[in-house]
């Protein structure tokens, strides 16, 4: 982003005191994919983080790689870490003749509170399948085994399928991409504007039927569950508005696609997380979108004595 300061996307209200702001930028596509609204910087590059995990599966299925249902949405995940995840995980890793070594993720405990307090009373610690991005790894080695590539490196930018993943990002933004570093996971992670990043969402759900992108979208919305977590903004979100196509990404990203073709994606400045739904169920509901998931997303309540004493609220 740019060192200009954005604007002021949400307020952190205690007591009835505003005692802090998260800044951010923010863009909105109509479903003739025209800008409808933005704030801040929508056209400077950006790291869309976890949010570009769809446009990495969608490589790997283009180099050949075989996947669908609830193993295509794992592999464009940033899974909770609960045992279902992990258990699919493994089960993938097997199907290729991959174990949990050939993972370059780094270990990690589960995202997920209960699944992670759970996998430390069973006596196990940081593992690289409980790590959130481990689906993803996974989807990336077997294409990998698919095309007879070297495991070793497969995170190297120069590797045959980080080329690819370029060349998919590029196509489905419509940008070059700025800048090239290394996402918490250890993957490459490639720059690209909000702009761009709303309008590859919102390709992917308009897609023809039986496309790359829209096996990808289809995968996703029918298993949101695997995308996330049961306890998740995205899994939440892709339940309660049919259509809805939505991910995450770290630093305070979050993209969403309508079935119609209208699209969002911002980024909080500061990367704080509790920004990200007040701000996401704010902008739902400029598009005309509620309901009791909506609200259950923009809940952000700041405790005081272990009590309700203010929010995190929306201040667009």
């Amino acid at each position: 982003m740019t060192s200009q300061t954005p604007p002021v996307l949400a307020e952190v209200v205690r007591s009835g005191f505003v005692e802090g702001r998260h800044h951010g930028s923010v863009v909105v596509l109509a479903a003739d994919g025209s800008i409808d609204f933005s704030l801040g910087e929508v056209a400077a590059p950006c790291y869309p983080r976890s949010s570009n995990k769809p446009m990495q599966a969608a490589a790997a299925l283009r180099s050949g790689l075989d996947l669908s249902g609830k193993r295509l949405a794992l592999a464009s995940a940033s899974h909770a870490g609960e045992p279902f995840h992990q258990e699919l995980v493994a089960t993938m890793l097997a199907e290729h003749g991959l174990t949990e070594d050939d993972l370059l993720c780094p270990p990690d405990l589960p995202v997920d509170r209960p699944a992670m307090e759970e996998q430390l009373a069973a006596g196990r610690g940081r593992t690289r399948i409980a790590m959130n991005c481990s689906g993803k790894h996974t989807a990336m080695l077997a294409a990998c085994v698919r095309n007879d590539w070297s495991l070793t490196d497969y995170l190297d930018p120069a590797h045959p399928l980080q080329e690819l993943i370029r060349d998919e990002v590029v196509s489905a933004t419509g940008e070059p991409v700025a800048h090239t570093g290394t996402d918490g996971c250890g993957a490459p992670l490639l720059a690209f504007s909000l702009t761009g990043l709303a309008r590859a969402f919102r390709s992917y759900v308009l897609a023809e039927e039986g496309s790359v992108e829209r096996r990808i979208a289809d995968a996703m919305r029918a298993h949101p569950e695997y995308v996330a977590g049961t306890r998740l903004t995205d899994t939440w979100l892709m339940r309660g508005v049919p259509g809805t196509l939505a991910k995450a990404g770290a630093e305070g990203v979050q993209a969403v696609a309508l079935a119609d073709g209208r699209a969002l994606a911002f980024k909080i400045e500061d990367g704080a997380g509790r920004a990200r739904g007040p701000v996401l169920a704010a902008l739902l509901r400029r598009l005309g979108v509620d309901g009791p998931e909506v609200a259950r997303i923009g809940e952000a309540p700041l405790l005081g004595g272990g009590s309700p004493v203010g929010e995190v609220r929306a201040a667009l």
